[in-house]
């Protein structure tokens, strides 16, 4: 569970945790309701608007991550890492966990 949302925006490294709970929430959204949603009751207009916002968030991430690991001279392991963890349900909550802290 992340901290206080406005604790999180005075850092680069805390906008970067707020945006990866963001984007794994959207991602967990958008295969566990979304996706059943348009596969299972025809109904897809939750993955347009899900996908779209989760899509945003990803990009967001992923240049987060980038601008966070040069900043603080992270290995090209750990932004690797970081990079890799979005693209996995709960992912993004492990790399906050073991990457971030």
């Amino acid at each position: 569970m992340p901290p206080a949302p406005g604790h999180l925006l005075l850092t680069s490294l805390g906008r970067l945790r707020l945006i990866g709970f963001l984007e794994g929430v959207s991602l967990l959204v958008l295969l566990g309701i979304a996706m059943p949603l348009k596969y299972l009751a025809g109904q897809p207009t939750a993955v347009r608007y899900v996908g779209m916002a989760h899509g945003l968030l990803f990009v967001l991430y992923v240049v987060l991550v980038l601008q966070v690991g040069i900043a603080r001279s992270w290995s090209f392991g750990k932004i690797v890492l970081a990079l890799l963890a979005s693209l996995f349900p709960f992912g993004t909550f492990w790399a906050d966990r073991r990457l971030f802290h």
